[in-house]
C-alpha cells in the first residue's frame, strides 16, 4: 500500500507539470478539459485498484498486523519481574527458547502460541501432543545438565515443587538462565493470575487476555445452563482425587471448590481446608449425591473400586449409581482446561440438563 500511495503521489505531481505545459504551451482549452478528464478517469481506476475495501492490496489481512503485534511484545522488554518465591529477575528480550518445569506451566505456554518456543518439558507432560517431540529434563527430579543444555532464555519453575528443587534451580541461575516461578494457584481468579504472570514474562499478553476472557465467558455460559437447579435438586460432591487406603479430597479454598459453585453444586467436604486426607467413615457420614473420582487415567475401575466398599452401600450416591471418574487433568491442573473439567463435572452432576 505504501509503495502504491508512494506512485500515486508521483503521478499526480507528473499531470501537474503536464497541464501546465499544455495551458501555457497555447493549447486549445477544449483539449485542455478533455486531457484533464481522461486523467480523472485514470486517477480512479488507480485508487481503485488501491483499494477493495479489505483494508489491504490483495484483499487478505493487514501483511503489517504481525510486525506490529511483534514489535509491541519486543517493546515490552527489557522487563523486570518478581516471582513467586520474591526472586526478582530481569528479563532483556522476549524469551525465544523456553524449558518448562510442570504440566499446567507447559499447557498455559502453548495455549499462549509459545510452542515453537518451548524447548524442553517436565516427563510429566502429556498435553498438547507436540510435548512428545520436546526434550524431557525430568520429574520430581531435575535433570540440570540437560537443562542448562538446552541453552533456554527461560525456565518456568513452579511454586509447589520449587522448594523441593531448590539446588537444582539455583544451578540453573548460577549458570545465567532466568528462572521464573510461577505462583501456585489454588483458585479460579488465581489461575487466570497463573495465565497472565507466564504471559508477561514471555511478552505475550494480548493472547493472554483472549485466553482469560474466553474461560470467564464459557465458565458464566455453564453456569447460567446449570442456574436452574433449584435447592431441592441441587446436588452435593465428593471429590476422590486419591484411592483407599489413603484417600485425599478437596476442600474449600482450592479450584474444586470453585469449579462445582460455577455449576451451582456443593461440595461435600466444604468444611474441610484445601487437599487433606479423610477417614472412609467421615466421608460415609457425610453422605454425598454424587462422588467423582479423579484417578482413572492410572488405577483400573475406580468406580467398582469405589462401589465394592465395605459399609458404602447405603451411601446416596452409591445405592444410586452416582459414582463417575473424570479425568485429573481437566480438573486438577490450573490452566484453560478447568473450563474442559467443569463442563465434565457439569454433565455427572447434572446429566438431565445435557441429553440432546
Amino acid at each position: 500500500m505504501t509503495a502504491l500511495l508512494h506512485n500515486h503521489l508521483h503521478f499526480r505531481e507528473d499531470v501537474f507539470f503536464i497541464l501546465n505545459d499544455l495551458y501555457w504551451g497555447g493549447i486549445e482549452m477544449k483539449k485542455v478539459l478533455s486531457f484533464i478528464l481522461l486523467l480523472m478517469l485514470t486517477l480512479g481506476l488507480l485508487a481503485g485498484c488501491g483499494s477493495d475495501g479489505s483494508g489491504s492490496e490483495n484483499g487478505n489481512e493487514n501483511p503489517d498486523e504481525n510486525t506490529e503485534q511483534q514489535a509491541s511484545e519486543e517493546a515490552a522488554f527489557p522487563l523486570t519481574v518478581t516471582d513467586a518465591l520474591d526472586y526478582d529477575i530481569t528479563i532483556d528480550e522476549k524469551p525465544e527458547r523456553i524449558v518448562s518445569l510442570i504440566p499446567s506451566n507447559t499447557e498455559i505456554a502453548f495455549a499462549l502460541g509459545l510452542g515453537e518456543e518451548i524447548v524442553g518439558v517436565s516427563d510429566n507432560d502429556n498435553y498438547p501432543e507436540e510435548v512428545e517431540e520436546k526434550e524431557r529434563v525430568g520429574g520430581m527430579e531435575l535433570n540440570v545438565e540437560a537443562i542448562i543444555g538446552l541453552e533456554p532464555d527461560l525456565v518456568l519453575a513452579h511454586a509447589s515443587g520449587a522448594h523441593n528443587s531448590e539446588a537444582a534451580l539455583k544451578q540453573i541461575r548460577d549458570a545465567g538462565i532466568n528462572v521464573f516461578v510461577v505462583h501456585d494457584a489454588q483458585d479460579i481468579e488465581s489461575v487466570y493470575e497463573s495465565i497472565e504472570q507466564i504471559a508477561q514474562v514471555t511478552g505475550t499478553q494480548e493472547k493472554a487476555e483472549e485466553i482469560v476472557s474466553n474461560m470467564k465467558d464459557e465458565f458464566a455460559a455453564l453456569s447460567e445452563k446449570t442456574e436452574a437447579i433449584s435447592d431441592d435438586e441441587r446436588q452435593s460432591v465428593f471429590f476422590e482425587v486419591a484411592p483407599a487406603p489413603e484417600i485425599y479430597t478437596a476442600g474449600k479454598n482450592t479450584f474444586f471448590q470453585d469449579l462445582l459453585g460455577i455449576v451451582n453444586a456443593d461440595n461435600a467436604a466444604q468444611e474441610q481446608d484445601g487437599w487433606v486426607q479423610i477417614d472412609p467413615e467421615a466421608i460415609v457420614e457425610l453422605n454425598p449425591d454424587v462422588i467423582i473420582t479423579t484417578y482413572g487415567h492410572y488405577v483400573d475401575n475406580p468406580v467398582e473400586q469405589v462401589t465394592n466398599r465395605d459399609g458404602w452401600g447405603d451411601m446416596t450416591a452409591v445405592a444410586n449409581e452416582q459414582v463417575y471418574d473424570v479425568h485429573s487433568d481437566l480438573v486438577s491442573r490450573p490452566g484453560p482446561r478447568l473450563v474442559e473439567g467443569a463442563k465434565e463435572i457439569a454433565e455427572v452432576v447434572y446429566p438431565e440438563l445435557f441429553e440432546e
